[in-house]
């Protein structure tokens, strides 16, 4: 595949990457995984290729839907396999709630709950908390949130209780916990609750 022969947008955001991150996807590519096959280690993951990733995915995204691409079997193979390695970076890698978010809704759109379970299994493995109450609060999708609440209620009681002294997840972790307490049937979660509505009630008189 030639990144010259794509289209402007896409051939522009690629050309923005720093290089390191353009030889990450290269090796990902030609080896089919997420790392190349022979790692080296200037090709070191952080935030930054995180977050070029992600946008070179959405710029492939956003081209795969042009008529001309699509009339164009060969440019639109080109664009799908390019798509499918920054995909697979991004699951391997990523632990940001923007990132699960926007990779959630393309198995969403194209209706592969098989690969959403697979996502889900990724916020248990490397998603911090405070992240995953990030996915709840940005996120609009049903499905989306109810993979979160349910991955946030799997976590232990202490991994919670932090987030009830923020004032951007207080909520969250409240309805997590109510989640824990009746569905998992947890009697720490339970006590929790109780005493945050009662520090909440006495804070209202």
């Amino acid at each position: 595949m030639m990144i010259k022969d794509l289209s402007g947008r896409v051939a522009s955001v690629w050309e923005g990457l720093r290089p390191v991150t353009r030889k990450m996807l290269v090796g990902a590519m030609r080896s089919g995984s997420s790392v190349p096959a022979s790692p080296n280690p200037r090709h070191h993951y952080d935030a930054h290729a995180d977050w070029e990733v992600s946008r070179l995915l959405t710029a492939l995204d956003e081209e795969s839907t042009v008529v001309e691409i699509r009339k164009d079997s060969a440019k639109l193979n080109d664009i799908e396999q390019l798509a499918d390695t920054c995909v697979r970076v991004l699951e391997h890698q990523t632990a940001s709630a923007e990132v699960f978010i926007q990779l959630a809704e393309r198995a969403l759109k194209e209706n592969d709950y098989n690969h959403l379970d697979k996502l889900a299994d990724r916020l248990v493995e490397r998603f911090s908390v405070g992240e995953i109450g990030e996915i709840i609060r940005q996120t609009t999708v049903p499905q989306i949130r109810a993979i979160a609440y349910e991955t946030l209620a799997m976590m232990p009681v202490e991994a919670l209780t932090p987030l009830l002294d923020d004032s951007l997840y207080a909520g969250i972790a409240a309805s997590a916990l109510e989640l824990k307490a009746f569905e998992f049937d947890s009697e720490e979660a339970r006590d929790i609750l109780d005493q945050f509505d009662a520090e909440n009630d006495s804070e209202s008189d």
